[in-house]
């Protein structure tokens, strides 16, 4: 009896993307503890997201990809009356509107667009059927636009480029003519002198410090100069867990968020920026297989998408911790603090698992 309830528990959940995922977590947890200052309850609260978002990815593999596509719709809508709601009644930190307090929860909506879009735009292609014309590409890069313009009104421009990029995956899988692509990405290229008038100047500042950082080493390029340090004295095997300099002593930022990857480097050096690299890529080209098996439209594109952006967070937090690409505030997925990012992240998980498991019954 309890051999059945521990198989049915466990037959939805994907073997390798789970496994693989819990010793990312590990490395996460570890890396965390020496990051904050061996701060035990900051890694308890780590731990307790963790759960969190095991169960709701437990809760996602085990429902059907059709029954996920019935509700991209409403969180959609929801998510982007966060977005509304931030925008009117959100908290300032740092100059920046971005986290909305709901009775005991504190939450980043933006976290929940980066899932809600590329579900509501791999629904709406799924229901065009196999022809889709002009207007119907038009219209999705309307339901693309509204969320973007909420979060770079906050502004956040890094997430809203990535919610941009995950929404644009879909657009192209869904069948976009690699002619319009073409032109779309020219017409960027030449919009680029009107879109740095209209960019603050700390973000001007970041881009500027990514041509040379040594520029304002204790401004602008404080961040990106503190990091580079940290990742190239960990060498080949790292100065050991809980000995890294930079962070403990206070060099780096943001040290427990965005630019944990550089603790990491540090402290477990060349070798272990490879083993969390090979880990990473487990994960992406095990969702990239489960999207070629989704047995519908939806399942493919929403799979096909996950797994892209996946890679895309992976490849600009580290871009951004090692100076080849602008710090923009993008957290490394499975390392860096957060709860609101991690539930988002094992949604992900979920999602993939329900598309794996599913992919027979949905063929039937």
């Amino acid at each position: 009896m309890i051999k059945k309830l521990l198989d049915r528990f466990i037959k939805p959940l994907d073997p390798t993307l789970l496994n693989t995922s819990l010793i990312l977590m590990l490395i996460g947890l570890v890396v965390l503890y020496s990051a904050s200052g061996m701060d035990m309850i900051k890694t308890i609260g780590q731990v307790k997201n963790l759960l969190i978002a095991l169960l709701l990815m437990w809760v996602l593999a085990s429902i059907s990809p059709n029954t996920i596509q019935k509700l991209a719709l409403p969180i959609y809508i929801f998510s982007l009356v966060l977005l509304v709601a931030v925008a009117l009644f959100g908290e300032v930190s740092h100059g920046a509107r971005r986290w909305l307090h709901i009775g005991p929860l504190h939450l980043q909506p933006s976290e929940f667009m980066k899932i809600a879009l590329p579900l509501m735009l791999a629904s709406y292609f799924d229901k065009r059927g196999k022809d889709r014309y002009w207007l119907d590409f038009v219209l999705a890069a309307v339901l693309l636009i509204m969320p973007v313009l909420l979060v770079v009104k906050q502004p956040d421009l890094g997430t809203a480029l990535l919610i941009a990029s995950s929404g644009l995956y879909v657009i192209v899988l869904a069948g976009l003519s690699w002619r319009v692509l073409i032109t779309l990405m020219i017409g960027a290229l030449a919009s680029l002198p009107l879109v740095w008038h209209i960019l603050h100047d700390y973000q001007k500042q970041r881009i500027l410090t990514l041509i040379d950082p040594t520029k304002d080493p204790l401004g602008a390029g404080y961040h990106t100069l503190q990091s580079m340090i940290a990742v190239g004295s960990g060498g080949i095997l790292g100065k050991g867990w809980l000995h890294g300099t930079q962070s403990h002593l206070d060099f780096l930022p943001e040290h427990s968020t965005d630019f944990i990857f550089a603790v990491f480097g540090e402290e477990f050096g060349l070798v272990g920026e490879l083993l969390f690299l090979s880990l990473m890529l487990v994960v992406i080209v095990r969702g990239f297989f489960i999207a070629i098996e989704g047995s519908t439209p939806f399942a493919r594109l929403i799979a096909g998408t996950l797994s892209m952006t996946l890679f895309t967070y992976t490849f600009v937090n580290m871009g951004m911790v090692s100076g080849i690409l602008p710090v923009v505030g993008v957290p490394l997925p499975f390392l860096s603090y957060g709860g609101t990012s991690l539930v988002t992240l094992f949604i992900s998980i979920g999602i993939l698992m329900s598309v794996h498991h599913h992919r027979q019954l949905v063929k039937q």
